[in-house]
């Protein structure tokens, strides 16, 4: 590991940056300097830029994936080589904002209706109904499942931004749960994982 990656690692520490943050900019950078075949401490600002657009025009990455590289070589400019004036050299684009597609009631319903192993099923509805992220649902253990009548709620634990939250949970869904538990996880215990991995159990 260079010199130069161990700084801003560390950096990220200190801030307390998430492991898939850390991952994603170190990744970024290291794809800029390979590109270049250069250091990226010793890249110009022109360098950056053209690295961007080809991203952008040539590789046809989203404007998502274009801007999350810009703020990694940003946090390292800026932040670990500490040039601060070259923030505004670095480039961040306007990302479209569309309106997802709604499904109907009628069309969830028969989405949940369709003929599909109890597992997926109650995924779907844990999903559906409690709003989670796909990493939250997979992360979600037995004790997150408070049922207790005065809460009725699930607890995420360090979901996005590293932040604990809670969500609702509704009669249906807690049915569903229990028979899911019961038919698939009938020997686990409360603090195991509830959508365990098919062939390691000890994973999510």
């Amino acid at each position: 590991m260079t010199p130069l990656r161990q700084r801003m690692l560390d950096a990220m520490v200190l801030r307390g940056f998430a492991q898939r943050t850390q991952w994603t900019y170190v990744t970024a950078v290291k794809q800029l300097a390979r590109y270049h075949d250069c250091s990226p401490e010793l890249l110009s600002d022109q360098q950056i830029q053209a690295y961007l657009l080809h991203l952008l025009q040539e590789r046809h990455r989203s404007r998502s994936t274009v801007n999350t590289t810009s703020c990694a070589i940003r946090f390292l400019i800026c932040d670990v080589l500490g040039q601060r004036e070259r923030r505004v050299k670095i480039p961040l684009g306007r990302i479209p904002q569309r309106l997802p597609e709604l499904l109907s009631r009628a069309e969830v319903a028969a989405l949940l209706d369709a003929p599909m192993p109890i597992k997926a099923r109650t995924f779907l509805m844990t999903a559906y109904a409690s709003g989670l992220r796909l990493n939250e649902l997979c992360h979600l253990r037995g004790c997150d499942i408070d049922s207790a009548p005065d809460r009725m709620c699930i607890r995420v634990v360090q979901g996005k931004g590293a932040k604990d939250r809670y969500s609702l949970l509704t009669h249906e869904l807690l049915d569903q749960l229990r028979l899911y538990w019961r038919a698939c996880r009938s020997g686990a215990k409360a603090d195991d994982w509830l959508f365990a991995s098919r062939r390691d159990p000890s994973r999510p």
